[in-house]
């Protein structure tokens, strides 16, 4: 199987960028510096009219931890509701219980509402004290794909993580390495897990194309982050690298 690159995109032209690159998949999301939130349904739209890639979209109702309520659930569906309705290719999705173990009523009405949509379970695996007992319960859910990092701060932290979950895994389910993953590391981090999907947002800073100068004091940065193909042509270089040895 020839290996995935999923770009993590914030904006329809993050998207198209990924794209032109030659990414595989594109996870569409809002706010990358909190994590990654729903899009708007605006952006949806957007993107799905001008991206023949997939289009997988996060639905993450607020930054923080993935023990939600009862509202935060019912935004949830309906959010996923939508990304059916607008002809998406996936959602990611996830939840957790106060104890950190996988929300597996919450988790399984997601899933249902997905259909056939594919379905990611997130990085709220992270999160989770026993990360092999919480694949199994994402396996059981009807999973697709699991994006992680090894319950570190980055994939290449979590690698021996990573590499146990592909392993338990067999086959059964997508495990999928993300955070920090870089041209510089993605062959040693595809080598030592076996992963075969690999998610990163490839960002780059640009200058604010406004002429008046922006207040760091308002907080604001004045600039716009959005993938880089250089980036993400790098990256997929450097796994075509690692599979032809």
């Amino acid at each position: 199987m020839t290996p995935t690159l999923e770009i993590a995109a914030n904006s329809l032209a993050s998207a198209q960028v990924a794209q032109a690159a030659g990414a595989t998949r594109v996870e569409l999301c809002a706010a990358l510096e909190a994590g990654g939130l729903t899009p708007s349904a605006g952006m949806i739209a957007r993107v799905r009219e001008r991206l023949t890639l997939p289009v997988h979209v996060l639905v993450r109702p607020r930054a923080g931890d993935f023990c939600y309520s009862d509202a935060e659930h019912e935004s949830m569906l309906a959010d996923i509701a939508h990304c059916a309705a607008s002809a998406c290719d996936g959602v990611v999705v996830g939840a957790l219980t106060a104890d950190g173990e996988v929300d597996v009523a919450r988790c399984r009405e997601l899933v249902d509402a997905a259909g056939a949509l594919d379905t990611t379970f997130h990085r709220a695996i992270d999160l989770c004290p026993d990360m092999p007992a919480a694949l199994e319960a994402i396996i059981a859910l009807g999973f697709g794909r699991v994006l992680s990092s090894g319950g570190a701060a980055n994939a290449m932290s979590g690698a021996d993580m990573l590499r146990r979950l592909v392993g338990q895994a067999g086959g059964r389910i997508v495990v999928m390495p993300g955070a920090g993953i870089t041209p510089d590391n993605i062959a040693r981090l595809a080598a030592h897990t076996r992963a075969r999907e690999f998610h990163a947002s490839a960002r780059h800073t640009y200058p604010s194309r406004m002429r008046v100068p922006v207040d760091p004091g308002l907080g604001m940065d004045g600039g716009e982050q959005r993938a880089d193909g250089e980036r993400i042509r790098a990256l997929l270089a450097a796994l075509d690298t690692a599979e032809a040895r």
